[in-house]
Order: C-alpha cells, then sequence, then structure tokens
C-alpha cells in the first residue's frame, strides 16, 4: 500500500501561487492561527503544553469546570506606524484564539499550576481523587 497523505483543497491553492512574492489572502473573520496542545496523562495528572507565540503571559486564560479545560489568549495589534512608510505585506495573527477539550477524569483546581515561558504554556492538572464508600456507608444513605 502507498503513503496515505491528507488532501487540503488550500494547499492546492498555495501551490498556484508559490514563488509569488505575495500568498492568497484568507476570508476576513477566519482565524488563522490555534493553540497547539500536547496533553499526557500519568497516574496522578495531566501535563498540557499549548504553544501560544507572541502572547504576553497576562493576555493568556485558563479555566477549569471539572474535567473540561478551556484556554484562551489574545494578542492586540501595535497600531504604531512611521509617518512616510506603509505597509506592504503583514502576516503576524492578531485577535482572540481559544481552544477547550475534555480531559477523562475532573482536575483538582485548587492544585493546579501554570508557567508560560518561549511561547510555551505549561499547565500541570492534578487529577481529583476519587473516595469510595464502602457498601454499608452507600446503604444507610438510601
Amino acid at each position: 500500500m502507498g503513503n496515505i497523505t491528507r488532501f487540503d483543497p488550500d494547499d492546492t491553492f498555495d501551490d498556484l501561487f508559490r514563488g509569488f512574492w505575495m500568498r492568497p489572502v484568507r476570508a476576513s473573520g477566519q482565524q488563522d492561527i490555534q493553540i497547539k496542545l500536547d496533553v499526557k496523562e500519568d497516574d496522578k495528572a495531566y501535563t498540557v503544553h499549548a504553544e501560544i507565540p507572541g502572547v504576553k503571559k497576562e493576555d493568556i486564560h485558563v479555566t477549569i469546570d471539572g474535567g473540561q479545560v478551556s484556554i484562551s489568549a489574545e494578542t492586540k495589534k501595535e497600531k504604531e506606524v512611521k509617518e512616510g512608510t506603509k505597509v506592504l505585506r503583514s502576516e503576524r495573527y492578531y485577535g482572540k484564539v481559544s481552544r477547550s477539550f475534555a480531559l477523562g477524569q475532573d482536575v483538582d483546581e485548587s492544585k493546579s499550576e501554570a508557567h508560560y515561558k518561549d511561547g510555551v504554556l505549561e499547565l500541570s492538572l492534578p487529577k481529583k481523587t476519587v473516595s469510595y464508600h464502602s457498601e454499608t456507608d452507600l446503604s444507610r444513605r438510601r
């Protein structure tokens, strides 16, 4: 069996213009970037690495609701244009981007930690401990 590759119509369009000094423009409102994630798990916690380059630490927001995790970030466009200059090309993304995902077990939000360095957000998300009641405890509650 030969190699399998995923077909993306945007790649075909981009190939048509490869070599030109301008790249095809995407439709306005279309999100140009996304937060890319690596999620790992061990017995006690989840570890998430999220690529969010070019964003200030204070512009990143993480919310945890049980096993649901949401990450959002915003980059603001600098409006400084020097007199006598004009923008020929702007490829940098400005705006808000977000990503949500569900984990297999609830997270202990009070023990969670976040670190942001070199464009990568690292989340340490300890799993909530599940307390099991004995059958006698459960029968008393009925």
